[in-house]
């Protein structure tokens, strides 16, 4: 039976702390030099949202998922619109893999346009997954163990590099008058960075009194990993306190040769995209997985999506469109790819909270009244999540709300045909396919993480 630091380990690795790097150069022009504050703001939303999926693993311990939470508490309509968000989540996380792989080769490689460098690694993840091929559970655990002594490097080398006096070191935590409103755009995106820690409310079956630790593996992981991006924002701030980066994109490998020249940055840019390697056919197979399951139910076309190939058994339809979503990383800009993907989080995350204000005050949780403790854990904290929660989401760029919304009343028109005008019980979304992927086993302790 897994215990704590177990179950905490499993969250940080699923997280991936070198995910501070992904947005580090946009969200630092986005809040004008003040990445640490927005990581804490950032931090303390994520916080009380934490709360709230520990709150809800007390009553449903083998659900663990933001879809089966709402599905449980709001009923089957509403649990399928939230899974149909997350699913664009989904669909843009391998894109999102690409795009950064582009990024970086195209910074150490700068001869190979970024788009061709984005497609290279596509068709290779595209024709592994095709035949099969798994592997990436031994990839991730090296991955892992090279990016902690990446971080830790980064760290030491950028304290003695630090180019701000003792005075001006916390300058990039206090934002000057009016710019709260860019610290809320930057903590918008950087909900990225902490999608994952959600990941250990799947190990209640093997954790050691799961109704305890559960709870608490949540909230020590979003809070260690928390810190830990705050930290290197802090490190990186003190290193370039101009933030004049060539490519704010891949900032992270620009922060790397400061600290340590080209050999540090080259041996970072490998290993990153490595990871981005290992995310994409993680992602790329489970999202299929999930179009596949959707194919077979009739929610798609079963010709298209819900076949499996007869030599390979792997859902090619499915993987197919899924790669012809990718190649959009061939045309939009990491910020615009980030906040497609943080308006499904962002979206469930409220979702998760709102759960947990109806099931304890409203419905069967409730237990012998309303006391001034239950208002508290049950009312005010998820409240205030779910507001701290739409308050980011509404920071989102309007490009974005059209995509989101137009997804959501694509996912509305799906359901009320596919329950004859809501008269019928709604499908139910197998968002768990793909298993292994999208859950890699806690007895490995590898990230396994959909994101890098």
């Amino acid at each position: 039976m897994l215990r704590l630091p177990a179950i905490v380990l499993f969250g940080l690795t699923y997280m991936s702390p070198v995910a501070v790097f992904t947005t580090y150069g946009i969200v630092n022009d986005e809040t004008a030099g003040h990445l640490p504050a927005a990581y804490v703001l950032a931090l303390g939303v994520m916080m009380l949202t934490a709360h709230s999926y520990g709150r809800m693993v007390r009553s449903f311990p083998a659900a663990g998922s933001a879809y089966k939470y709402s599905q449980k508490v709001f009923g089957g309509h509403v649990g399928f619109l939230t899974g149909w968000t997350l699913m664009l989540d989904y669909l843009f996380l391998p894109m999102v893999s690409f795009l950064l792989a582009g990024i970086y080769l195209h910074a150490q490689f700068p001869g190979v346009p970024q788009g061709v460098w984005s497609v290279l690694v596509l068709l290779v993840v595209l024709v592994f997954n095709v035949l099969g091929v798994k592997f990436v559970s031994r990839i991730t655990a090296i991955v892992m163990g090279v990016t902690a002594l990446l971080l830790i490097t980064f760290v030491t080398l950028g304290g003695i590099e630090s180019q701000v006096s003792a005075g001006d070191a916390l300058q990039s935590f206090i934002p000057e008058s009016g710019q709260w409103s860019l610290l809320a755009g930057g903590a918008a995106i950087l909900a990225l960075s902490f999608l994952g820690f959600d990941a250990v409310s799947t190990l209640a079956e093997e954790a050691h009194n799961p109704r305890r630790t559960i709870p608490l593996g949540i909230i020590l992981t979003t809070a260690i990993g928390g810190g830990l991006f705050i930290l290197v924002a802090w490190v990186g701030s003190l290193v370039r306190p101009d933030n004049d980066f060539t490519n704010p994109d891949s900032a992270g490998a620009e922060l790397m040769e400061t600290v340590g020249g080209s050999a540090l940055s080259g041996a970072f840019t490998a290993v990153y995209v490595l990871g981005c390697f290992g995310s994409a056919m993680v992602s790329q197979a489970s999202v299929s997985r999930i179009i596949f399951s959707m194919g077979r139910d009739g929610l798609l076309p079963r010709r298209l999506f819900g076949r499996l190939n007869p030599r390979f058994g792997t859902p090619v339809g499915a993987l197919l469109a899924v790669s012809a979503v990718a190649l959009l990383s061939t045309v939009l800009t990491l910020d615009q790819a980030v906040v497609m993907i943080n308006f499904g989080a962002l979206a469930a995350f409220s979702m998760v909270n709102l759960s947990v204000i109806k099931h304890y005050l409203f419905g069967r949780g409730r237990k012998n009244g309303l006391g001034a403790r239950s208002l508290l854990i049950n009312g005010l904290l998820p409240g205030l999540g779910f507001a701290s929660t739409v308050w980011l989401w509404t920071s989102l760029t309007g490009d974005t709300f059209v995509v989101g919304l137009l997804w959501m009343a694509v996912g509305v028109i799906l359901l009320a045909v596919s329950t004859r005008f809501f008269t019928r019980k709604p499908p139910e979304l197998h968002m768990e396919e793909g298993g292994e992927e999208l859950a890699p086993g806690p007895e490995e302790i590898t990230p396994g993480s959909t994101k890098v």
